[in-house]
C-alpha cells in the first residue's frame, strides 16, 4: 500500500529492459500499429489537401469582391461569387467532418491492434516485479495515444505541408507581403520548438505525479476495510493530500508553460495578421497593390499559420502521446509472449521432477529457495512443511510456472514447463493460492476458468470432487450466482472451496494447494481430505502447503524447508516422526539447561522449521 517516492520508478531502466526482453529480434507491435496507422493516414492526407485548397476560397472571394464587384457595382457578379464560395464552404465542412471521423477510426484501429499485447503486459508485469506505479501505465498510455490520434492535433501536421503553398501565393500578391509572411512563419515555428524544449520536463513530471496519485487511490480502494477498521482514514487523508498537492503543483507548472507559449503564439499571429493589413494598406496607398490583395493577404496569412496554432494548442497531448508511445514500445517488447513450441506435447501422466531449483522473487537477484531437487510419481502426494518465510509459497509458484526459476528446471514427464504453451500447460495444472482470487462472474464460470466450451458435466465433476456441490446449490441462484469482484458476496470458506473446485477442474495432472484449509470449518477440511484422496486415485500429483494436520494426513510424502533449503524429504510418516523426535529432544535440552542458558538453547532446525 506504499507509494513510490521517486520518479525513477515510473520508467524502465535500461538494465530492467534488458533483463525483461525475451526476444530481441521480435516484431514491435507498437511500431507495426503506427506503421499501419501511417498507411491509413495517406487517405486522410488527401482529404486534408482538398480542405486546404478550399480554404483559399475565402481569400479569393474577398479579392474578387474588392477588385471586381465594388468597382463595377455589379450585383449579379456578387451573387454568383457568393453562391460559389457558399458551395466551397459546404464542401469544405463535409470533408472536414469526414476527416475527423476517419481519424477517430484510425485511432480505434490502432487501439484494437494493441489489445492483445496490452493485456499480455497487464497480466505479465505483476509477475516480473514491476513497481505498482507501472501496473496500469500501459492502459493509460494507450488511452492517451488514442485520444491524441482522434483529436485535432494530427490535422495540424497534415495541414503543415500546405504552409509553403500559402506563402508562395502571398509572394505572388507582392514580394513584401511574402517576405513578411515568411518571417512570421519562421518566428512562430521557432516558438513551437521552444515549447517542445521547455515542456518536456514539465510534462514528464506531471505524468509521474499523476501515476503516483493513481497508485495511492487504487491502494486505498483495495484496502478500504483495513483502513476503516484500524482507524487510518485520517492518516491516509493526509497522505493523499500530500501526493495530490504534488500532482497539482506539477500540473500547474506544465499548464503554465503551455499557456504562456500558446498565448504568445496566438498574439504573434494576431500581430502578423494586423501587420499584413497595415502593409497591404501601405501598398494600396502607394498604388503597388489593390484593396482586394490587402484583405486577401490578411486572410491567407491567418490560414497559413492556423496549423501551427492548432499544434501549439494540442502540444500537451502530443508530448503525452509521444511519451506514451515510448513506454508502450518498451513494455510491449519486454512482455512479448514467447513463440509457441513447434510440437504440442501430450498430457503429462507419469512424473513431476525438480532439478537443482533456485528461485528468486521477480525483480530481485537474492534467492529465496536454493538447490531444491525431488521427484514425485503419478498418484503421490507431498506435504510441503516449513516455518513462515521458509520458501514454501515461492516454491509452489515456481512449480506451476508463475515464477521462472533463477536456475534449475521443473519437468513434467521429462519436459520443462516452457516447452508447453501457457494455455496448454494451464489445463494440466491445478493451483489454489493463499489469496483465492476469484473473478466477477458466476460460480460456474469461476469453476471452469471461464472456458466457454466447458460442459456442465465437467463443472459438476469438479464441484463434487471439491465437495462444494451442495454448498453451491444453497446459493441464491446456484451455479448461476454472480459472486462479485474477488468473490465479495461469498464467505472466506466458500471462496476457498470454490477455488479448490477451480483447481481440480479438467482433471489436472499437477495440483498445488497453498494453505487450502486456512478458512475451512470441519466439513470443509473433510471435503478437502476427500478431494486429495480422489485426485491421487486419479493419478494426479498433489502438493499441499499447510500447517494443519487434517490436510496432510492424505499425503504419503513430505518435505521440510528451512531458510529456503530442503532439510528433509521422504515418506510422510518418517518425516513426521523425525519432527516429533527433534521437538522432544529440543524440549528436553531446554529443561536441562540452566536458567542463564535457556535463551541460548535452540531447537533442531527440523523442529523449528515446522513450529510456525
Amino acid at each position: 500500500m506504499s507509494v513510490a517516492p521517486s520518479g525513477a520508478q515510473a520508467t524502465f531502466s535500461s538494465r530492467a529492459i534488458s533483463n525483461l526482453l525475451p526476444m530481441l529480434g521480435c516484431d514491435d507491435p507498437v511500431a507495426l500499429g503506427l506503421r499501419e496507422s501511417a498507411r491509413r493516414m495517406v487517405g486522410i492526407a488527401v482529404f486534408s489537401g482538398v480542405i486546404n485548397m478550399l480554404m483559399l476560397s475565402g481569400s479569393l472571394y474577398m479579392l474578387q469582391v474588392y477588385d471586381r464587384v465594388i468597382p463595377s457595382r455589379n450585383i449579379a457578379t456578387l451573387l454568383g461569387l457568393s453562391l460559389m464560395v457558399l458551395f466551397a464552404y459546404l464542401v469544405q465542412g463535409y470533408f472536414d467532418a469526414l476527416r475527423a471521423r476517419m481519424l477517430c477510426r484510425v485511432a480505434t484501429a490502432f487501439d484494437a491492434s494493441l489489445q492483445g499485447a496490452i493485456h499480455t503486459a497487464l497480466a505479465d508485469l505483476p509477475l516480473r516485479g514491476v513497481k505498482p506505479l507501472l501496473m496500469q501505465q500501459p492502459l493509460r498510455d494507450l488511452d492517451q495515444v488514442r485520444g491524441f490520434m482522434s483529436s485535432m492535433g494530427p490535422t495540424a501536421f497534415l495541414d503543415m505541408p500546405w504552409i509553403p503553398i500559402f506563402i508562395a501565393a502571398l509572394f505572388l500578391f507582392h514580394p513584401m507581403i511574402g517576405v513578411t509572411a515568411l518571417f512570421g512563419t519562421v518566428t512562430i515555428i521557432a516558438m513551437t520548438l521552444l515549447t517542445e524544449r521547455l515542456s518536456r520536463g514539465a510534462a514528464k513530471a506531471a505524468m509521474e505525479s499523476s501515476a503516483q496519485r493513481q497508485v495511492l487511490a487504487d491502494a486505498t480502494q483495495h484496502n478500504a476495510e483495513v483502513i476503516r477498521a484500524l482507524g487510518m482514514t485520517d492518516r491516509f487523508t493526509v497522505r493523499w493530500s500530500r501526493v495530490n498537492e504534488q500532482y497539482l503543483r506539477e500540473n500547474i507548472r506544465a499548464t503554465d508553460v503551455y499557456a504562456n507559449l500558446g498565448s504568445g503564439a496566438k498574439v504573434l499571429r494576431y500581430i502578423l495578421q494586423s501587420g499584413m493589413l497595415g502593409l497591404g494598406a501601405y501598398l494600396v496607398v502607394a498604388d503597388r497593390a489593390s484593396g482586394g490583395i490587402m484583405i486577401a493577404s490578411s486572410i491567407m496569412m491567418g490560414r497559413a499559420l492556423a496549423p501551427v496554432e492548432i499544434a501549439l494548442g494540442s502540444w500537451k497531448q502530443l508530448v503525452a502521446a509521444r511519451q506514451g508511445i515510448t513506454r508502450l514500445r518498451e513494455i510491449c517488447k519486454a512482455t512479448v509472449m514467447a513463440p509457441a513450441p513447434p510440437v504440442s506435447l501430450p498430457r503429462p501422466s507419469r512424473e513431476l521432477s525438480v532439478q537443482e531449483l533456485t528461485i528468486a522473487p521477480p525483480g530481485s537477484e537474492k534467492p529465496i529457495v536454493s538447490n531444491i531437487s525431488f521427484s514425485l510419481r503419478a498418484g503421490m502426494g507431498l506435504a510441503l512443511l516449513g516455518a513462515s518465510a521458509s520458501g514454501k509459497t515461492s516454491l509452489s509458484k515456481a512449480l506451476v510456472g508463475i515464477w521462472p526459476p533463477q536456475s534449475g528446471l521443473v519437468r513434467l514427464d521429462g519436459a520443462a514447463l516452457d516447452q508447453w504453451r501457457n494455455e496448454d500447460l494451464g489445463r494440466f495444472i491445478g493451483y489454489l493460492p493463499q489469496d483465492v482470487a476469484l473473478f466477477d462472474g458466476t460460480v460456474a464460470e469461476n469453476i471452469c476458468r471461464f472456458d466457454q466450451a466447458a460442459s456442465s458435466d465437467s463443472i459438476l465433476k469438479a464441484a463434487r470432487i471439491a465437495g462444494v456441490h451442495d454448498v453451491i446449490l444453497r446459493l441464491p441462484q446456484g451455479y448461476s450466482t454472480r459472486i462479485g469482484l474477488g468473490g465479495i458476496s461469498l464467505s472466506a470458506g466458500q471462496r476457498q472451496r470454490i477455488g479448490l473446485a477451480r483447481a481440480v477442474f479438467g482433471d489436472p495432472f499437477l495440483v498445488v494447494l497453498d494453505e487450502p484449509n486456512a478458512n475451512l470449518d470441519a466439513d470443509g477440511e473433510n471435503a478437502l481430505t476427500r478431494a486429495i484422496h480422489i485426485l491421487r486415485r486419479n493419478n494426479a500429483v498433489v502438493i499441499v502447503v499447510s500447517h494443519r494436520p487434517s490436510a496432510l494426513s492424505a499425503l504419503d510424502m513430505a518435505m521440510v524447508l528451512y531458510e529456503g533449503k530442503a532439510i528433509a524429504f521422504g515418506r510422510s510418516q518418517d518425516i513426521f516422526a523425525r519432527v516429533n523426535n527433534a521437538a522432544a529432544e529440543g524440549a528436553a535440552r531446554t529443561q536441562r539447561a540452566s536458567p542463564p542458558n535457556v535463551g541460548a538453547t535452540r531447537r533442531a532446525p527440523i523442529a523449528e522449521s515446522v513450529s510456525g
